[in-house]
Formats: structure tokens, C-alpha cells, sequence
């Protein structure tokens, strides 16, 4: 497949490099030209393009700008029918990606993670879209979803990974003021989270290993007793996030 990518920052970075070396032919734009230029050193089957060629020549095209910019970016290039568009673009609602890429009508919404590069990351994506499985299914788990509300909510639930991060971080630092062995503390304290999640998560399973984690006067069960207020605190903080996302606010429920 030919893809294309318009900017080029980090998460394009990581999407191309979840790419190479399947047979793609690769285009992105030199709106960020270091990061351009390091990807085609590191890539062979990619090149540099202007906005227009890339967007002719690809026949699935990535939008990975800032929203405020792509009102003077888009608009004028030369989508077509027939070509699969992917926003990976935060505030930048489906009615208006439709206007900015007229004519073409195949337009999705995902929201990839920098571990896209190595695989494994999960891809909600509104409306499905074919050029996103075809692209990344194989190694990172695409879930297709039924409104842009439950794509923003996944933006949302996406910013648990730093919360989690840093919790993981200071069990570590933790764990090093006895051992002496920040390194050792860090892989064993990452290794140990790791163990308890699935590769290709169903339902049920995380509930189950929380129950195993349960026995009452275990370890497990006394931290969690003792943090137990931090679980209102996430919820109101990502009860924030509503406003922004155009979610129901708390007072509502979903139709």
C-alpha cells in the first residue's frame, strides 16, 4: 500500500516505524524536517514529499497535524474518492475533516500510542476503517467503534498511561532505597505489572486477576485499601475531561 503522512512529529514516528519493512511505500511531509529527515535515514522504503504529492500519491493518507493548523493546511490538497483518510488529530471532529478533504468520503479517527512503533497498542477508531486494520491489525489490537462520542471517551481513558507510569516509577524508587539497584527495582516492578496483562485483553480477564490479587490481609489487598480514595479522585479527574471532549456531563447519560 502506498501511505502517506501529513506532519511529522512523534507519532508519525512511531506509526512509520510500526510500517517498516512490510512492502509499504511510505511518503511523509518535511513540516518537522529533522524528524523527516531521520525517518528516511532509518527507513528505506520512505520518502520526503510536499503536502500535494503526498496526499496524490498515497492511497491511504494519515493527518497527524495540530488541529489549529489544519484549517489552512488541508483544504486545496488533492484528496480524492475512493482514498481512506486517518485523523490522528486531537479536537478535530468528523464534520469537519469531511469539509477539509472533500471529495473523499472514507475518513476515520484513531488514536495511536508511541508503542505503535514496536506494536501491541490498542487503536479505537470511529468510523471502522479497513486501511487501519489492513495497516496495523496484525500487531496491535484495532477496536471499531459505533460514535465519536466513544472515541473521545477513549481519548479520555488515554490519559491513564501517565498516572499509571508514575505510579509504576515511584514503587520503583521505592523498591531502589532498599536494593541499592534502581535499574533492577525499575524491571522488576515494570515485569511484574506486565505479567498481569493480556497481549489481546477480553472482557473479564482484568477483573479476574484483581480477584486473585485479593486475598484479604495480603499485601495486595492492603495497598489497595489504603489508596482506595484515589479511585474518586481519577474518576472526578477524568469526569473533567467532559467539557473538552464533548461528553454528557455528569448530570446526563449517554442516548
Amino acid at each position: 500500500m502506498r501511505v502517506g503522512f501529513l506532519g511529522t512529529g512523534e507519532i508519525t514516528a512511531a506509526m512509520v516505524r510500526g510500517l517498516a519493512g512490510q512492502g509499504h511505500q511510505i511518503l511523509v511531509s518535511p513540516r518537522n524536517a529533522a524528524m523527516a529527515a531521520t525517518l528516511a535515514a532509518e527507513v528505506p522504503e520512505l520518502s520526503i514529499a510536499p503536502n500535494e504529492v503526498v496526499v496524490a500519491q498515497s492511497d491511504t493518507v494519515f493527518l497527524c497535524l495540530l488541529a489549529r493548523v489544519a484549517p489552512e493546511v488541508l483544504p486545496g490538497l488533492p484528496f480524492r474518492a475512493g482514498q481512506s483518510v486517518i485523523s490522528v488529530m486531537v479536537d478535530a471532529p468528523l464534520a469537519k475533516l469531511q469539509g477539509w478533504c472533500a471529495p473523499a468520503t472514507d475518513i476515520a479517527m484513531t488514536i495511536p500510542l508511541p508503542p505503535i512503533a514496536k506494536g501491541g497498542c490498542p487503536l479505537p477508531v470511529y468510523p471502522p476503517s479497513l486501511a487501519l486494520d489492513h495497516l496495523f491489525g496484525d500487531r496491535n489490537l484495532v477496536i471499531p467503534l459505533t460514535s465519536e462520542a466513544a472515541l473521545a471517551a477513549h481519548m479520555g481513558a488515554s490519559a491513564l498511561c501517565a498516572t499509571q507510569l508514575d505510579q509504576i516509577m515511584t514503587t520503583a524508587n521505592w523498591l531502589a532505597g532498599f536494593t541499592g539497584n534502581p535499574d533492577a527495582a525499575e524491571a522488576y516492578v515494570a515485569a511484574m505489572i506486565r505479567a498481569y496483562l493480556p497481549d489481546r485483553p477480553r472482557g473479564g480477564e482484568l477483573p479476574e486477576a484483581l480477584r486473585m490479587l485479593s486475598t484479604e490481609g495480603g499485601f495486595n489487598a492492603t495497598l489497595r485499601a489504603a489508596m482506595a480514595p484515589s479511585r474518586d479522585e481519577l474518576r472526578r479527574a477524568l469526569d473533567g475531561f467532559r467539557k473538552r471532549l464533548g461528553l454528557p456531563g455528569a448530570e446526563e447519560k449517554p442516548e
